[in-house]
């Protein structure tokens, strides 16, 4: 169930990211997932071949952009202090 959730919840943050497109994802017999994309035609799209959970959420979140890192004043402060150095911030 646990590997369920952790695709489901990869699912979740990519509607988030692309304004809840029609995304889901299917699980096969052999506990592989691949995602689909509803479209106005009779069958989604299937957008990648099935897939070990860890490649799968891998997949998924490449498919938009990432919501932006939040960072807190004193962070954006030391990168900045960081770039003045000539280092770069790991």
């Amino acid at each position: 169930m646990a590997r369920s959730t952790k695709a489901s919840n990869a699912v979740l943050r990519l509607k988030d990211r692309s304004n809840q497109a029609p995304y889901s994802m299917v699980s096969t017999s052999d506990g592989r997932f691949y995602l689909v994309l509803a479209s106005n035609t009779e069958a989604p799209e299937q957008l990648n071949e099935p897939l070990e959970i860890d490649a799968f959420v891998s997949f998924v979140n490449s498919v938009a952009k990432q919501a932006p890192r939040k960072a807190s004043k004193l962070d954006i402060a030391f990168e900045e202090k960081l770039q003045r150095s000539g280092k770069k911030p790991e």
